[in-house]
């Protein structure tokens, strides 16, 4: 398998949506994949990256069910230092639009693909097919999640 980088190097990586979303829910495969893929960018020093679209799809069902204790959880946990929530802002929205030049990507898969650039990541993973396959300007890989290279 192929590595980011060199083991010293230090990526910028952007986890789209389902990624954490399997975490939240435990997903019974893919949950233990995540915490060995977050473990090994810790040690590699890896920047982990996600949009505030992210942050919002997972507040939709705590938010749905008034569980204000998880929403709560989950802003703390978005908030700390350990990643960067990228917004959707003007710098992005330049990004946006290149990708929407792709009528094959839906809009919410655009959006965090524009953050993603917007945020000169060097590997956005996904397990998303469709979008693993796209080359996108600001963006070094796109990767599925079972080949990502870490």
């Amino acid at each position: 398998m192929t590595t980011l980088g060199k083991e010293d190097d230090l990526a910028r990586i952007f986890w789209d949506t389902n990624l954490f979303i399997y975490l939240s829910e435990d997903h019974p495969v893919l949950a233990d994949r995540l915490v060995d893929l977050r473990q090994r960018m810790v040690e590699r020093g890896d920047q982990l990256f996600t949009s505030a679209l992210t942050v919002g799809e997972l507040l939709a069902g705590p938010v749905s069910r008034s569980d204000t204790e998880l929403v709560d959880r989950y802003q703390a946990f978005f908030s700390g230092s350990d990643l960067t929530v990228v917004p959707f802002d003007l710098k992005a929205a330049p990004c946006y639009a290149s990708v929407r030049r792709d009528r094959g990507i839906q809009r919410p898969d655009a959006i965090q693909l524009a953050c993603a650039a917007a945020a000169r990541v060097d590997l956005f993973i996904t397990n998303d097919s469709r979008l693993s396959r796209k080359v996108i300007p600001g963006i070094h890989f796109i990767s599925g999640l079972e080949r990502a290279p870490l």
